[in-house]
């Protein structure tokens, strides 16, 4: 979970009022928050120099993870006051701007959306601009997914010459100084010799184009995601005026963090000016757009849903005036209420989102502890049933049971099994690349264990019996989830093979014991083997392949023995 580090002084001005840290544990309940560390006796240090440690229990709110975001969720909750931020465009909203940021073609396939604005007024403190520092690592780190999909730079505004341009060059043809370096260096160089480049060098080494941001006159803003320039990249305590700028792979996301750090600098007194980023391609959002940007869609819940989920009878005078402490505004249609989403957020993807903030605007004492009504005698479900028979089964084949995570990387279950993905679920916003697909077959994670296993003593027999989901436009959600078993046989040399043979007879001592007959048809999965695989029917439905795994597969995740798979689906079976 992220931790944050928020400056006494700071943090206090913008709550509105100081408080104790029993009161302040008590607070940060309202943002899933606790208090991790804090020495509020003060000592020697004034609290200017303070910093208090939070633990946030909620990654789908970003706008948390900074000192502003954090302290304007606690005062509002408190207060009921939802702040106005008057410099926001929305869809249809033809505002000028006076800064201009144009965006090239040859970035589109490169790193293909920025978003930016201005800020001015007092000058920066050196709180502020700590905590502008670590806002820019928690948005780049983990809602950017170390940078890969959001990255940050902030400029000194009065040495740029507008408008900036954002473009994709080759990686030796073009020289700056970067920040925390005494010379020029090419991009290249940056990515072999510079910290941050050895860092983050993964996100854009091996392309043909890297992007880069420049002014008018071709002087380096800096080259994202990697690093600013020494000169106009180098932001300082005192500077009065700020070109903050945000660039991804993906538009709702950069639009978000960009919001995010526009509140953030309004609610600590200064004036966010907008910045007109015009397209030379078509984006979710248009060829052309004033950020900071509203986009939020409004969603919809039925009072009496929100009574029965939470267990508490709630008109919709009550739901909005809970929803609204959250920081929502609200409309009431009938017995709807329509939510609509403050601009620092975007995690309202269903109504039951909006049910929780129901329940976080409402103080924890409003739900009385209640002992169950109902007496239940739990008893396994007959999946489960089956399930232990089959692992029983394989169990007795030889085989020792494993168990994986049911989220993985689309490296894993799209790219390495050579299939082409378009029926495995992808999370909307993941925080992690390592965790962005909902697994659509057990082979992967039996793979993945070979893969590190070549040095234990043959054969390896290994299987496993979990969920997986996948596309299914005739369910209700659009996806299916099933109870899979796949298992995986491998020998150490070609004289004692894990081939088709082995793989059809461990199917069918496995159907045998299991009381299914079955029969067998042609396969062309492109995971196995052409002519080396079957595929497992049973009352005239597949239910399942198994085969030579491919060799390009193997390949993928590092195998240099032929192995032999198979995988069924137990809830067709049970059927």
């Amino acid at each position: 979970m992220p931790k944050i580090e928020v400056n006494e002084r700071l943090f206090f001005s913008l709550l509105g009022r100081r408080c104790g840290a029993s009161e302040l544990e008590e607070l940060l309940m309202g943002a899933k928050a606790e208090l991790d560390e804090w020495d509020a006796t003060g000592g020697a240090e004034s609290d200017e120099s303070r910093t208090i440690k939070i633990e946030l229990n909620d990654t789908n709110r970003p706008d948390l993870w900074s000192t502003a975001g954090l302290a304007r969720q606690l005062r509002v909750r408190e207060t009921s006051r939802r702040p106005e931020y008057p410099f926001f465009s929305r869809e249809g909203d033809e505002r000028k701007a006076k800064r201009r940021v144009l965006v090239e073609a040859s970035v589109q396939g490169v790193r293909p959306f920025l978003a930016g604005f201005v800020v001015s007024g007092k000058p920066i403190s050196d709180a502020a601009l700590k905590d502008m520092i670590q806002t820019q690592e928690k948005l780049a780190w983990n809602f950017g997914r170390k940078r890969r999909t959001i990255s940050m730079g902030l400029y000194r505004t009065g040495i740029i010459k507008w408008p900036v341009s954002y473009k994709a060059v080759p990686p030796d043809s073009v020289r700056f100084v970067p920040l925390q370096w005494d010379r020029p260096m090419t991009l290249t160089e940056i990515l072999r010799e510079h910290p941050k480049g050895k860092e983050y060098a993964f996100i854009n080494e091996g392309h043909a184009l890297h992007p880069l941001l420049v002014d008018s006159t071709d002087a380096v803003l800096s080259y994202p995601p990697i690093i600013n320039s020494a000169d106009l990249g180098a932001v300082q305590v005192g500077d009065t005026e700020l070109f903050i700028e945000l660039t991804g792979t993906d538009m709702p996301s950069v639009t978000l963090a960009s919001s995010i750090v526009a509140c953030d600098f309004a609610d600590m007194g200064y004036t966010v000016e907008s910045v007109r980023v015009e397209y030379a391609y078509d984006t979710p959002f248009g060829r052309a757009v004033t950020f900071p940007y509203y986009f939020q869609t409004p969603v919809s819940v039925e009072a009496a849903k929100v009574s029965r989920l939470l267990g508490k009878p709630l008109d919709v005078a009550a739901v909005r005036a809970a929803v609204e402490r959250m920081g929502c505004s609200t409309e009431a249609h009938g017995q709807y209420v329509t939510v609509a989403p403050p601009e620092y957020r975007n995690d309202f993807l269903h109504p039951v989102d909006v049910i929780e903030d129901v329940m976080m605007g409402k103080d924890m004492s409003f739900f009385e502890p209640e002992r169950p009504h109902d007496f239940t005698i739990g008893r396994l479900s007959p999946i489960e049933t089956f399930s232990r028979r089959a692992k029983s089964v394989m169990v007795g084949l030889g085989y020792q049971e494993m168990i994986y995570n049911y989220l993985g990387s689309g490296k894993d279950y799209v790219e390495r099994m050579g299939i082409d993905g378009s029926a495995v679920v992808r999370i909307t916003n993941p925080m992690s690349e390592s965790f962005e697909y909902v697994r659509n077959s057990p082979l992967p994670g039996l793979l993945g264990s070979e893969a590190v296993s070549s040095r234990a003593l043959y054969p390896h027999r290994i299987f496993e019996v979990g969920k997986v989901a996948f596309r299914n436009s005739k369910e209700n959600y659009g996806v299916s989830t099933r109870q899979m078993l796949g298992f995986l046989s491998v020998h150490a040399n070609a004289q004692a093979m894990a081939d088709f043979n082995e793989a059809a007879s461990q199917t069918a001592t496995l159907m045998y014991y299991l009381g299914r007959d079955f029969e067998l048809e042609e396969a062309d999965d492109p995971r196995f083997i052409p002519g080396r695989q079957a595929r497992i029917t049973y009352k005239g439905a597949a239910v399942g392949v198994y085969g030579e795994l491919h060799p390009r597969v193997l390949e993928a995740w590092g195998i240099a023995v032929p192995c032999a798979a198979a995988e069924l689906d137990l809830d067709s079976l049970i059927e």
